[in-house]
């Protein structure tokens, strides 16, 4: 009994084959992973094999997480697809391609055959090479040797995304160099290309100087940001470089001098007063 089922299943099975080679669509896509580079063309590749059909109709939809859109639908192109893109067969010749183009694709084609209405699909996933915008880069005017800095480097619109480097003094520092010997003494820092941090722990008076970053991806040439310069003092010479700098105001100043004053008024007095009792 067992014999005649798998028998019985193979046949089936056989005959299922038949009907799609005799009767249908198959579909399917020469490339599933296109890469054009942004404002160039692609083609997006949707072949199909009808036999024995008829009514055949062909439609794109651009696949998102929040759901389908149409791209082809009724023999013309709907959105901002139309008057930028073109049929050729059932492939799609995309023209002038933006980064709002990347996403996946879905070809679907069905058609009426001897046996009733039979349908096929493909996905076809499209990526879009964008050159690096321009780093914003924050960099501290000032810092106090022996805390822990961070410098920071970002720039979101190139695809893939970037890689960074920063430059002191137009030289490039190396990466992920916790600790290095110079002339002048111990420098410490770790860079993280990826993420475009510069951290400084802890920072040190050899850390004084001008600094940018570069963000580059591959895809045109690698962007810059402005140089900003880092200036790094000693705890003991810090309150003095703040002051010439302004960063501590007249105000400050004035009030921390009066208290000065008033403390020494208050010890002449204290001195006085015992001097009157003995």
């Amino acid at each position: 009994m067992a014999r005649r089922r798998l028998l019985l299943f193979f046949f089936a099975y056989l005959g299922s084959l038949y009907y799609h080679k005799a009767y249908g669509i198959d579909v399917y896509t020469e490339k599933e992973h296109v890469t054009a580079r942004e404002f160039e063309e692609a083609i997006l590749s949707c072949i199909h094999k009808a036999k024995k059909v008829t009514n055949l109709r062909i439609e794109w939809k651009k696949v998102r997480s929040s759901g389908v859109s149409f791209v082809y639908y009724n023999r013309t192109f709907v959105g901002n697809f139309t008057g930028r893109a073109e049929m050729w067969n059932s492939n799609i010749r995309l023209k002038n391609v933006t980064r709002h183009d990347a996403g996946r694709y879905r070809c679907e084609i069905s058609a009426t055959t001897e046996q009733g209405q039979d349908a096929a699909e493909t996905e076809v996933s499209l990526s879009v090479l964008v050159p690096p915008a321009l780093p914003v880069c924050v960099v501290p005017s000032s810092a106090m040797s022996g805390t822990v800095i961070e410098l920071q480097c970002k720039e979101n619109e190139g695809f893939p995304p970037s890689k960074y480097r920063w430059y002191r003094n137009g030289i490039a520092l190396l990466e992920n160099r916790d600790s290095r010997r110079g002339k002048k003494g111990r420098v410490s820092y770790t860079m993280n290309t990826m993420t475009g941090t510069l951290l400084f722990n802890p920072v040190s008076n050899n850390d004084t100087g001008e600094y940018y970053c570069e963000a580059a991806n591959g895809i045109g040439p690698p962007r810059k940001c402005s140089v900003k310069r880092m200036q790094v003092a000693t705890c003991g010479l810090g309150v003095y470089y703040a002051q010439t700098k302004g960063y501590f105001s007249k105000r400050n100043s004035s009030v921390k001098k009066s208290s000065k004053s008033s403390t020494k008024q208050n010890e002449n007095d204290f001195k006085h007063t015992k001097s009157f009792i003995i």
